[in-house]
């Protein structure tokens, strides 16, 4: 038996090892995503389940920028969900469907879907608190014909930058 066990303990110890530094880079600086349904169209498409990078290191000092696609805890139901971010602490944003103007309160961010007829966000919970913030989704990873970097977009004219 101490044989045995002295034969597989460098893989046992390798292994625990591994799943170490693996949980440390999923937690810390990069993980993967799933991107479900259809908010995200066109950026993401609904079928197959695309895959995206998501890059944890912005949350450090929520080093978001306009147009991002963020990963997020919903405020509604604390799913992980993929919007675009639209304003940050201090923007002015128009909200077209509700004919008014917001300012976007300290600590929180604006986050709507690409199609917006189809995505629950912002404009029906309002500003959301940056500590649900889980990173930024940076590349399509899967599937392999659409792998490649995510565009920052921002809607024209709806958002007049804070001080």
């Amino acid at each position: 038996m101490a044989r045995a066990w002295a034969a597989v303990r460098p893989l046992v110890n390798s292994c625990i090892t591994g799943s170490l530094v693996g949980l440390t880079i999923a937690d810390r600086y990069a993980s993967v995503v799933a991107v479900d349904g259809e908010s995200m169209y066109p950026t993401f498409k609904p079928q197959p389940t695309e895959r995206a990078l998501v890059e944890k290191l912005c949350l450090h000092r929520y080093n978001f920028s306009r147009g991002d696609v963020v990963v997020l805890r919903s405020p509604r139901d604390q799913a992980l969900v993929v919007k675009r971010l639209i304003a940050l602490p201090g923007d002015w944003i128009q909200v077209p469907e509700k004919q008014e103007i917001r300012q976007i309160p300290e600590g929180h961010c604006w986050v709507e879907g690409d199609n917006a007829s189809l995505s629950w966000d912002s404009r029906d919970y309002g500003p959301v608190p940056l500590g649900l913030m889980q990173g930024r989704a940076t590349h399509i990873l899967w599937p392999l014909n659409r792998i490649g970097r995510i565009d920052r977009k921002m809607p024209e004219g709806r958002i007049m930058p804070g001080q």
